[in-house]
């Protein structure tokens, strides 16, 4: 059973960045995308066509939206009182992906540092010696 889809709002200036990112060839293929997906909940359309026309699961569709309508408001207050330029670095950074943990390094930085000390060394000095 389907459940309800996140509500996507969407101001004049938004749009007009998240346009911008969505069409520009030099855009991130993540960014492109989710702008493309806010952009077509904003037309209305479901979580089921979107996933079609921009090639990402269901799932992924869903989180995008309501990751823009859990930020919308913060959103429209940078709008009112920031810059274009701001609002843009936020829209980005939104539609970002989070950092992520990762696995702990099995080395230590002295032994990354000792491996980075062997690799630059010539291979000759070490035939000589």
């Amino acid at each position: 059973m389907p459940g309800k889809a996140a509500k996507v709002i969407v101001t004049e200036k938004q749009y007009a960045i998240l346009k911008k990112f969505a069409d520009a060839r030099t855009s991130e293929v993540s960014l492109s995308k989710r702008s493309r997906i806010i952009l077509l909940a904003f037309e209305g359309k479901n979580n089921e066509a979107i996933e079609q026309e921009v090639g990402l699961q269901h799932d992924a569709v869903g989180v995008w939206r309501r990751r823009w309508r859990d930020n919308w408001q913060r959103l429209i207050s940078i709008e009112c009182a920031e810059q274009p330029h701001v609002l843009e670095r936020e829209i980005r950074t939104l539609l970002s992906d989070q950092p992520r943990t990762g696995r702990k390094p099995t080395i230590t930085p002295e032994q990354q540092a000792a491996i980075f000390k062997k690799a630059c060394e010539d291979p000759k000095d070490r035939m000589r010696g």
